[in-house]
């Protein structure tokens, strides 16, 4: 982590720490650490200035848009809108960390105009679309040709300067379900280009106890964190609020013990993300579930 002595004396970032009492710094640099932004999926009905206003309001660094069908951005209007939702956040003080997007390949439609208008506003990272297995095909063969074109998409992504991330997703259709398949086919991939987006919630319900051994395998790839909550009711996975569920403080522990600097995303998925009527709820549910993971990683608002 950086200390004071890390700035020359008399800059803005000096005097900004200086200013701090002990505590405060130890907050500041916990921040910086893991830059905290949030999944806009349920905010779809607002305009972009009523949103950056509203997240910079509850404490937010950044974003994780939706550039895709239904999305915040459309992928065909990628061009146009992508820079004026940039204008909007950047007005409140925020960045978009991160889009999502439907992008799993080269041959996507819209990839030259959302990745090349991302890169050009210097927003560096995309999460990519799912690969779902064919359950009539061998997995080893499905493996291989995943194997392939995710190289050929980090080879592309290093030439334009933007970051591929995958995410895991539980289910059995789920590439990276396991995260083993996942380690496999990334084994060539530089992660910097084509890296691992690591969703705790989906890798605890499928890895129950030994999540951990699968946290240790593919953190050497993680540029990313996915972070919300779950339960089992009558055999069925069901989203809740952070803190309320399975996910364990050992996780958040095992964050804090570890190297990574790297932004964390906060999905609020428990409130049906359809209804616009309650965007004023999935703001609150949004702001008390940002200090929850603040307190989770030692960050005291």
């Amino acid at each position: 982590m950086p200390n004071r002595r890390d700035f020359p004396a008399g800059t803005p970032a000096a005097a900004s720490l200086a200013s701090l009492p002990a505590q405060g710094l130890h907050a500041a640099e916990t921040k910086s650490r893991w830059p905290i932004c949030v999944f806009t999926k349920p905010l779809n009905s607002m305009s972009f200035d009523e949103m950056a206003s509203a997240l910079a309001e509850a404490g937010f660094d950044g974003v994780e848009a939706t550039v895709r069908k239904g999305g915040n951005v459309s992928p065909a209007d990628a061009a146009e809108k992508l820079p004026e939702m940039q204008q909007a956040m950047r007005k409140h003080g925020l960045e978009i960390t991160l889009i999502t997007t439907d992008i799993g390949g080269m041959n996507d439609p819209h990839r030259a105009t959302v990745l090349q208008t991302a890169a050009d506003l210097g927003i560096s990272r995309f999460r990519m679309r799912y690969g779902k297995y064919d359950h009539k095909q061998p997995i080893a063969h499905q493996l291989d040709q995943w194997k392939q074109q995710f190289g050929s998409l980090a080879d592309y992504c290093g030439k334009i300067g933007v970051q591929a991330l995958y995410q895991n997703h539980a289910g059995e259709n789920y590439l990276g379900a396991s995260l083993w398949d996942l380690d496999r086919v990334l084994t060539d991939v530089s992660p910097d280009n084509l890296g691992v987006v690591y969703d705790i919630r989906h890798a605890q319900v499928e890895g129950g106890m030994s999540w951990p051994v699968t946290w240790r395998m593919i953190q050497p790839r993680v540029r990313m964190l996915y972070v919300k909550d779950f339960k089992w009711i009558d055999g069925r996975v069901a989203n809740v609020p952070l803190g309320d569920g399975l996910v364990s403080q050992k996780f958040f522990d095992a964050v804090q013990a570890s190297d990574l600097k790297c932004p964390i995303s906060l999905h609020e998925e428990y409130l049906d993300h359809r209804d616009p009527a309650l965007v004023p709820k999935h703001l609150e549910a949004m702001s008390t579930d940002l200090k929850t993971l603040q307190k989770r990683l030692g960050i005291e608002s």
